[in-house]
C-alpha cells in the first residue's frame, strides 16, 4: 500500500480518474472487437480499483454495475443474471475494499500531520522515539534544552540525552502505558541536569514507538522578590507580555521580532529582562513561570 502512497494523492484527482475512464472505454472497445475469442470482462476490476480512491462508495457501487453490464453486452456466452451479478460483485467488491484502504491512509497520514504540528509548535520539550531507540521527532523547544552539537535531535540515540527514558522503549508488543519520572539528563556539550520526563508508549502500524515530554527541573534559588519565592507575581510591561505570550506559542526570536516589529536584538533584550524578573534562566523555565503565574493574562 505504501509505494502506491503517490497514485491515490488528492493533487492527481483529476488525472487518475481520467486514466480510469480511459482504461473503461479501452477495455470495453477490445472486448467488443476480440468477443468471439476472449471474455476480458475482469479486467475492469482495475479501472474501478483506481477511481475507488477519490469516489465515494455509492459511485463505486455504480460504476461496479455499468463494468459489469458492459462486460455482460460484449461477451460470447448466454446472456444470463446470475453470471453479471457474480462480477458486478466483484468489481464492487474490489473497489470497496481499496476505497477503505486509501480513506484509511488518508486519516493516519491526517493524524500524523496534526501531532506533528502540535509537536513542533508546543512550548513545551516533546520528543518521539522509535522502537529501536531513535528519536524520530523533536520539537525546537526539545533541542534548545538537549543542546546536540549539529543543533538536530532527530536520528541521534534518546541514550546519549536520557539514559533512563531509553530503558522504557519497548521492542516487542504489549500492553500501553503512560507515567513519569525524574532522572538526570545529559546535554551534548556534557553538562548535566535533573529533568523531569512525562511519557507514553504507543503503536504507529506495526511499529512501537514512546513520546516524551521533558522539562528541566529548576534548582537555582529564586531571587528576591521573584514570584517564585514570595507568591506573588512582578508587574510586566506591554512588550514583556507580549512577548511572553509569542513564547508561549512556541514561536522563535525571529518570529516574535516579526510580529511585534522591531529587532531580534530588542527581543533578546527583552528576554533578558524577563529571565532577571522572574528569576528563572531557561526558555523552559520562562515558559512554566509564565503559565503558573500568568496564566490568566496570557
Amino acid at each position: 500500500m505504501l509505494p502506491l502512497d503517490w497514485m491515490w494523492d488528492q493533487r492527481k484527482r483529476a488525472a487518475v480518474l481520467t486514466l480510469s475512464a480511459a482504461l473503461i472505454v479501452a477495455i470495453a472497445v477490445v472486448d467488443w472487437r476480440t468477443k468471439q475469442y476472449l471474455a476480458l470482462g475482469f479486467l475492469y476490476v482495475f479501472p474501478v480499483i483506481l477511481a475507488a480512491g477519490f469516489i465515494p462508495r455509492w459511485a463505486v457501487v455504480l460504476l461496479g454495475l455499468v463494468c459489469a453490464a458492459l462486460s455482460d453486452m460484449f461477451s460470447s456466452l448466454d446472456q444470463s443474471l446470475i453470471r453479471p451479478g457474480f462480477e458486478a460483485l466483484a468489481i464492487i467488491g474490489g473497489g470497496l475494499f481499496v476505497a477503505e484502504l486509501v480513506r484509511n491512509r488518508r486519516l493516519s497520514l491526517e493524524s500524523q500531520q496534526r501531532f506533528r504540528i502540535l509537536v513542533e509548535t508546543s512550548p513545551a520539550a516533546i520528543v518521539t522515539i522509535d522502537e529501536k531507540g531513535f528519536i524520530e521527532l523533536a520539537n525546537r523547544a526539545a533541542v534548545e534544552l538537549l543542546a546536540p552539537r549539529d543543533a538536530r535531535l532527530v536520528d541521534h540515540p534518546i541514550a546519549a540525552f536520557l539514559p533512563e527514558l531509553h530503558r522504557a522503549v519497548r521492542h516487542e508488543e504489549g500492553p500501553q502505558f503512560r507515567t513519569s519520572m525524574q532522572c538526570r539528563a545529559h546535554r551534548d556539550n556534557g553538562e548535566s541536569f535533573m529533568a523531569d520526563v512525562w511519557f507514553s508508549t504507543y503503536t504507529e502500524g506495526s511499529s512501537h514507538q514512546l513520546a516524551a515530554i521533558i522539562a528541566e527541573v529548576a534548582v537555582d534559588t529564586p531571587v528576591a522578590g521573584s514570584p517564585i519565592e514570595n507568591g506573588e507575581r512582578n508587574l510586566l510591561n506591554t512588550r514583556e507580555m507580549d512577548v511572553l505570550r509569542f513564547l508561549v506559542q512556541g514561536l522563535t526570536n525571529k518570529e516574535i521580532a516579526a510580529r511585534m516589529e522591531v529587532s531580534e536584538s530588542t527581543i533578546k533584550n527583552t528576554f533578558q529582562q524577563l529571565f532577571a524578573k522572574l528569576g528563572v534562566r531557561t526558555r523552559s523555565q520562562l515558559v512554566r513561570v509564565a503559565l503558573e503565574q500568568y496564566r490568566d493574562i496570557l
